[in-house]
C-alpha cells in the first residue's frame, strides 16, 4: 500500500462526501478508491468511516485521523512549493536580501510586476544595510552595491552607481557654494555611518586632477534616505548615491556640486546567487527580470524624445 496515496484518497472521500465523488477528484476507479480506504483502515487497525447505503460519516477516530492527514498533506504541499519540486517550473518561495534604501525606493515598485507575471513564486524580502551572507543565512539571491561582487558567488552587474555631492539651495545661500571638493572641510557634512572610508573622501577631475579631503561631519546616519532628507532640510552637504538623490536634484530640492569631479568610489549594483549550474528556475526568473528592468536605471534621466 502506498500510504501517502491512501491518505490522499481518504481525504478526497471525506471532502467529496462519497466514494463515487472521490473518483473525479483522485482519477482512480471506484473499486480502487474503496480498496485504498479499506487497506488504510486495516493498516491502522481502526474503522475510519461509517458506511451506509445512503451516506458516509466519520468515526471519532476517523475525525482525528482526517484532521491530521489534512495537516500533513498541506505541509507536504508547502514544502514542495518552497523548494520548487518541479525543476522545470518557476515556483516556490524566493528569499531575497537587498540594501534598505535601494529596496524601498528602487525595488519595491518592481515587485508587483514580477509577481503578476510569476504567480507561483512567493517573495520573501529582507532589507538590511549590513552585508548579508547568502550561503550562511539561506538566501536565494542578494542585491549588493559594491565595487566588486563576492568572489564566492556569481555576481551579475545590474547598473552603475554614481556618488553625488549635493546640498539644498537654502543651505548654499546661507553658507556659500564650495567650488572644489577641497572646500568640503569648511562645511557641515552629513555622513553615512556604514561607509568604509569614514570621513576621508577621494575625488578625481575629468581632466586628471585628484583631491583628497577629510570632511567635517556634524552627524552620522545609518540610512541614506535620512541623509537626503537632512540635506533637503538644509542641515549640511551630503554625498549619496544617484539613485537616492537624483529625483531631489531634478525637482530643485537639492543642487549637485563640483561639476567635472567624481568620487573614487566606482560602485555597481549586483545581483548575487550561489552558482551558475542547477540554478532554480525561480532565481533565473528574478535575475532575468532585474537585468531587464535595469537596462536603463530608473533613477537616471531619460533622454528627450
Amino acid at each position: 500500500m502506498d500510504k501517502l496515496q491512501a491518505m490522499e484518497t481518504f481525504v478526497a472521500v471525506v471532502e467529496s462526501g462519497s466514494f463515487v465523488a472521490a473518483v473525479d477528484v483522485t482519477g482512480l476507479s471506484k473499486p480502487a478508491v474503496s480498496r485504498q480506504v479499506s487497506e488504510l483502515e486495516q493498516f491502522l487497525g481502526i474503522r475510519l468511516l461509517h458506511r451506509t447505503t445512503r451516506r458516509l460519516s466519520l468515526t471519532d477516530e476517523g475525525r482525528v485521523y482526517f484532521t491530521r492527514c489534512k495537516e500533513l498533506l498541506e505541509s507536504i504541499q508547502d514544502v514542495e512549493s518552497e523548494v520548487g519540486l518541479n525543476s522545470d517550473q518557476a515556483c516556490g518561495r524566493l528569499r531575497i536580501g537587498a540594501p534598505q534604501d535601494f529596496g524601498v525606493e528602487q525595488l519595491a515598485p518592481l515587485w508587483g510586476r514580477f509577481t503578476e507575471s510569476n504567480p507561483l513564486i512567493t517573495l520573501n524580502i529582507t532589507l538590511s544595510d549590513r552585508t548579508i551572507d547568502l550561503l550562511e543565512e539561506g538566501f536565494d539571491m542578494v542585491i549588493r552595491i559594491s565595487a566588486l561582487g563576492d568572489s564566492r558567488m556569481v555576481a551579475r552587474p545590474l547598473a552603475p552607481v554614481r556618488m553625488i555631492a549635493c546640498a539644498s539651495p537654502g543651505f548654499l545661500q546661507r553658507h556659500g557654494t564650495p567650488q572644489t571638493p577641497a572646500e568640503l572641510r569648511d562645511f557641515p557634512f552629513i555622513s553615512y555611518s556604514y561607509r568604509n572610508g569614514g570621513d576621508e573622501w577621494h575625488f578625481r577631475h575629468e581632466h586628471g586632477d585628484t583631491c583628497q579631503v577629510r570632511v567635517r561631519s556634524t552627524v552620522y546616519v545609518n540610512n541614506g534616505a535620512t541623509c537626503r532628507a537632512m540635506a533637503v532640510a538644509g542641515q549640511g552637504i551630503a554625498i549619496q548615491p544617484d539613485f537616492i538623490v537624483n529625483a531631489a536634484i531634478r525637482s530643485g530640492e537639492l543642487v549637485e556640486l563640483f561639476e567635472g569631479w567624481s568620487t573614487g568610489e566606482q560602485l555597481v549594483v549586483h545581483t548575487l546567487y550561489p552558482t551558475r549550474t542547477h540554478l532554480p528556475p525561480k532565481v533565473q526568473r528574478m535575475r532575468d527580470f532585474l537585468v531587464e528592468q535595469f537596462k536603463v536605471p530608473p533613477w537616471c534621466p531619460r533622454p528627450a524624445a
